[in-house]
């Protein structure tokens, strides 16, 4: 009876280890709140600070279950992917934002382009753009490595002007940024 009382003993005494050994791996609450306190702190930040872009430059900036769009105001000529000395400012500010204050942010670089050509070209074009935008995010000193470049070409459901052309379709043939995540907190940059 003993060994049967000493061996139950040594059982809950060894399951009382393994449980509270795998307690030791789990974030405290306190320090777990904190962490998204931070989090949201930058998100706050980033919204800021984007939100004083757009409202410096042509750009319309939204927030989409966690992320952070902005309709840049880079507009492309029908058929073409270059960028307009008009739009590199904005860009310039965009870089720089992101650059001292979240520069571990994840940018996603969305090219769209007006229903003029086939959907297999409007998709390659709207690519071009993407990648003519994120490419000159990389020249402003953005790490290459956290943006993507993406088209959506003529998709219906991405049109600002649905069924738009030539001058009335300039709205379609747009590139959007996407802050997909914001990135660690940082020090507050200003303006």
């Amino acid at each position: 009876m003993a060994s049967r009382t000493s061996r139950n003993a040594l059982l809950a005494v060894s399951l009382l280890t393994v449980a509270l050994g795998g307690c030791s791996n789990y974030i405290k609450r306190d320090e777990f709140d904190s962490t998204i306190a931070d989090l949201r702190a930058t998100d706050q930040r980033l919204q800021s600070q984007l939100d004083t872009l757009s409202q410096k430059h042509d750009a319309l900036v939204t927030q989409l279950a966690g992320r952070t769009r902005v309709e840049t105001g880079a507009h492309f000529a029908t058929g073409d992917a270059t960028l307009s000395e008009q739009d590199k400012p904005l860009l310039d500010d965009f870089a720089r934002v992101i650059r001292e204050s979240h520069s571990d942010a994840v940018i996603t670089v969305e090219g769209f382009a007006d229903p003029a050509g086939s959907t297999a070209f409007n998709r390659r074009l709207g690519q071009r753009r993407a990648e003519a935008i994120r490419d000159y995010l990389v020249s402003a000193g953005l790490s290459a490595e956290q943006l993507r470049a993406v088209s959506y070409g003529e998709d219906k459901n991405r049109l600002v002007r649905p069924g738009a052309t030539g001058e009335a379709g300039r709205d379609n043939r747009r590139v959007s940024l996407v802050v997909d995540y914001a990135g660690a907190p940082r020090s507050t940059a200003a303006m």
